[in-house]
């Protein structure tokens, strides 16, 4: 399985993905250009789990993972008193 949190911008996300499997970590850089962001959440291996912090203009992403059979979760930007509790978007 692949964990990726994902932290998005208008322009670009900045990703850190861990492979369970074999321990390795990833850190890059994705832009937002043409199809990049369907190119890499396509050509992963499945299982993938992907958290995200949630922000106004994530809804295009969560579209774009829910298209692609990708698990996504989302975390509220200001935490409750609680400490927040993630949320599944589909």
């Amino acid at each position: 399985m692949r964990i990726i949190g994902c932290d998005l911008h208008a322009r670009q996300q900045t990703l850190a993905m861990l492979d369970t499997e074999t321990g390795e970590v990833v850190n890059l850089t994705l832009m937002h250009e043409g199809n990049n962001v369907r190119e890499f959440y396509s050509k992963l291996p499945r299982p993938v789990l992907v958290g995200i912090e949630a922000t106004g203009s994530m809804h295009w992403f969560l579209n774009l993972m829910e298209e692609l059979g990708i698990e996504c979760r989302g975390w509220p930007s200001r935490p409750d008193s609680r400490g927040g509790t993630p949320q599944t978007e589909t």
